[in-house]
């Protein structure tokens, strides 16, 4: 199994849009905005931000996006990390979770924050693992007003 994470492009938008749309079916409820992603919302998210493709023996499987925070361009929120229904299980996402770890170390990037779903909190341990902390004074900048809001968790970097 050989399992390689790239940087993704405009050109990767419909890519982008597909895993997402794919990573959430049935596993994220229907109300989420993943569920009706878009090539035109991930372009627009990659002029400002990022993201990473991982690819599982050279196909893709899973993505994840990054893009500096609304207020602050020091800090970079994580967003819409998926993996494919057929490769959970295996821990492949730590992999897109590194990437962006390592690009926002390389960029001089002070903090990374990520929403947790509230039905979703097993992910909290996994966040925790890569240092992640919950900072209940933070409200996610993205919150869906259909649903719960999620957790806040936050890494400061050090460099």
């Amino acid at each position: 199994m050989s399992i390689m994470v790239r940087e993704a492009g405009i050109v990767d938008a419909e890519l982008i849009a597909s895993l997402t749309r794919a990573a959430w079916a049935g596993k994220v409820p229907v109300t989420s905005s993943g569920h009706r992603e878009t090539a035109q919302r991930v372009r627009d998210e990659l002029r400002s931000g990022g993201a990473f493709i991982l690819l599982l023996d050279g196909t893709p499987v899973g993505s994840v996006r990054f893009a500096p925070h609304d207020e602050d361009s020091a800090t970079w929120e994580i967003r819409r990390m998926g993996v494919l229904p057929h490769c959970r299980g295996r821990n492949l996402s730590q992999h897109l979770l590194e990437a962006v770890i390592h690009h926002a170390l390389a960029s001089n990037t002070h903090e990374l924050r990520l929403a947790v779903r509230s039905d979703q909190p097993r992910l909290l341990d996994l966040y925790a693992a890569y240092a992640f902390e919950l900072a209940e004074e933070l409200d996610y900048s993205h919150t869906n007003p259909a649903e719960p809001a999620p957790r806040v968790m936050r890494r400061y970097l050090d460099h």
